[in-house]
């Protein structure tokens, strides 16, 4: 029994290393590509955004609150809206 929860534990362990999380990050847009799909917050850190998410309303300079997931380094927009 404690073998098989041993490796119960371990594969699970294994599993959410790989997994990928929901997040929100608030700052002011540094820089905006609209034909790439992508955009860097002033924190330096950038976001490729979902064919579903529209960047044409916004604008260098803009607060904005993006919604995305995290899967190593790779960092998707899956929402981003004006921050209050």
């Amino acid at each position: 029994m404690r073998i098989v929860f041993g490796a119960l534990v371990a594969a699970s362990l294994i599993g959410l290393a790989g997994a990928a999380y929901a997040a929100d990050a608030t700052g002011t847009i540094k820089s905006l590509d609209v034909a790439k799909n992508v955009v860097t917050l002033d924190n330096g850190a950038t976001y490729d955004v979902g064919k579903g998410v529209s960047l044409a309303s916004f604008k260098v300079g803009e607060k904005v609150k993006v919604t995305y997931t995290q899967s190593g380094k790779m960092m998707d927009a899956t929402a981003i809206a004006p921050a209050a």
